[in-house]
């Protein structure tokens, strides 16, 4: 029969302290990278699967994180930017020993609110996703004692990671000014539900002043967060008796894309007629036809600091951590735009 494997027989079948085994298994303490190398390929080969009982025991913690993503904002997993993000929070905090659990409202008949759902799940802490402002479920559970991060919503007493929309635009406007030469903009933006959106159309609103340009129309707001928002969006914008733009700025790649076949069914050419720039740098923009100018946000960075910042928050919940962390963004240019 095969014995059934522990820190203490690994240990000795590689000639190593078990307080070592524990430290590689764990991500704690002095190891060489050496060392690590040769623990975790030797527990991969022999198929060990650590027991966290006791650690969970020990520290009285289940080491299990929740995560929320409201349907209520019509983002399903789906959603290529946000589900990315996702993946990388996960792929952080399981080297860290994490598990990862959705939230839902309802356990079989059982109708239960998130803070309900936590406490009876015993989670360590909170990942909100993409939340929804008229959830009121989730001012209940940022208001709780459990830690919770965000890289999505804007709330008192939530931490949030999320990328500087205002540099964003901004480095959208120094492109449209001194590269493309252009004086007539609109925008199209992702719903007002969102405060991601609505930083962009501060934003908007401030540099079209302070770079005197000329806004051929309101700003346009898609009824959701995906392509066919975008397609519905521009065909609302075009309809409009103003003066036609001469580059569409759009809230988010998903609406911008949306966009792009919009222009395409009315004829209308991009670049030549009207050119268009989005938001976010999703994988399919460099794909679609034409290739979309847009701004980047590192979805890796935005879900590794997100993780990051939780497990500090869960290890040190007295610690005073700053409530918004910003991340830097970069211009991406395609075929969508061209110089004159």
């Amino acid at each position: 029969m095969n014995k059934k494997r522990t820190i203490y027989n690994i240990a000795k079948e590689l000639d190593l302290a078990p307080g070592t085994i524990s430290k590689v298994i764990n991500n704690t303490g002095n190891v060489s990278d050496s060392t690590r190398k040769r623990v975790l390929a030797y527990i991969k080969k022999v198929g060990y699967v650590p027991n966290n009982s006791a650690r969970m025991l020990k520290s009285k913690r289940t080491y299990t994180v929740g995560i929320v993503f409201t349907e209520e904002s019509d983002v399903g997993l789906e959603h290529s930017f946000f589900s990315s993000i996702l993946q990388h929070f996960k792929t952080f905090v399981e080297v860290q020993g994490y598990e990862l659990s959705f939230i839902v409202k309802k356990l079989g008949q059982h109708e239960l609110s998130y803070y309900e759902w936590c406490m009876n799940k015993r989670v360590d802490g909170v990942y909100i996703v993409v939340g929804n402002y008229d959830d009121k479920g989730l001012y209940e559970l940022v208001e709780s004692s459990i830690p919770a991060v965000s890289t999505d919503m804007l709330l008192p007493k939530l931490h949030t990671v999320i990328s500087d929309n205002d540099q964003g635009v901004k480095l959208i406007f120094d492109y449209i000014k001194e590269e493309l030469k252009l004086k007539n903009i609109a925008y199209i933006s992702g719903p007002k539900s969102s405060k991601a959106f609505n930083e962009r159309v501060d934003a908007y609103h401030k540099y079209t002043q302070e770079y005197q340009l000329n806004q051929t129309s309101e700003v346009i707001y898609a009824d959701s967060f995906g392509f066919t928002s975008g397609y519905n969006a521009v065909y609302k914008l075009l309809k409009k008796p103003e003066q036609k733009p001469e580059l569409i700025m759009v809230a988010s790649d998903d609406i911008a894309l949306g966009v792009l076949k919009g222009l395409s069914d009315m004829h209308i050419k991009v670049p030549e007629d009207i050119q268009v720039v989005g938001f976010d740098d999703i994988a399919f923009s460099k794909h679609f036809t034409p290739s979309l100018t847009t701004i980047r946000q590192d979805r890796k960075l935005l879900g590794q600091t997100a993780a990051r910042l939780l497990i500090e928050l869960m290890d040190n919940p007295n610690k005073d951590v700053s409530e918004i962390v910003k991340l830097p963004v970069e211009l991406v240019i395609r075929e969508s735009t061209r110089k004159k």
